[in-house]
């Protein structure tokens, strides 16, 4: 079966959107990541800030708590309102033709389709670390917690809206990692599996 789509799910500092952009150009497909966060903004009417802190993060410390975080009396949040939306942007997208997304669940949402090929990208904690500091401009000990907060949130929110263990292998084609392999070999390696599903 050809592979259409390309899903990125990632490592906070592993490179994975820097990955997923490069691999869409390459390959000649579209790239949806903040896309996606403006056309919901744009549906929602919700701030485009406030879309980037929900649409991918929980923001509650334990999918507990996520659980009873501002309910309306239908038993709805403004995060499943979010997640709906955003779930019906990126099945549209992934009708209109190749492309790569990233985040936001989309290889769950996805799930269904046979034309998909999901990635997890992780990395060396150094290599991370290094490139948390670099791009945010944060001290060594700020970088590392900054990763670690913000991996957690990723994995509540998608625990949450999945019921799945997120960066499990089972749930990705492939898995690697960015801080052995360098962003140069993952990219290869996508390209080339890509191309083989042909």
């Amino acid at each position: 079966m050809e592979k259409k789509i390309i899903t990125i799910s990632r490592e906070f500092g592993s490179g994975g959107r820097f990955i997923g952009e490069l691999c869409a150009k390459e390959l000649g497909f579209s790239f949806y990541d903040k896309e996606i966060m403006e056309q919901v903004a744009k549906e929602t009417g919700l701030s485009e800030k406030f879309i980037s802190e929900r649409g991918e993060y929980s923001p509650k410390s334990s999918i507990f708590s996520y659980s009873f975080l501002g309910r309306d009396s239908k038993g709805g949040s403004i995060e499943d309102y979010i997640y709906q939306v955003q779930r019906n942007i990126i099945l549209d997208l992934a009708e209109k033709g190749n492309c790569v997304i990233v985040g936001r669940c989309a290889d769950f949402i996805l799930k269904d389709k046979e034309d998909v090929l999901n990635i997890f990208i992780h990395g060396t904690e150094e290599k991370k670390c290094d490139r948390i500091q670099e791009l945010y401009k944060k001290s060594q000990k700020e970088a590392l917690q900054l990763m670690k907060d913000m991996d957690k949130k990723r994995s509540i929110h998608y625990a949450y809206y999945t019921e799945q263990v997120w960066g499990a292998s089972k749930n990705y084609a492939l898995c690697l990692n960015s801080g052995i392999l360098g962003f140069k070999t993952c990219i290869e390696i996508i390209k080339n599996v890509t191309a083989s599903s042909h």
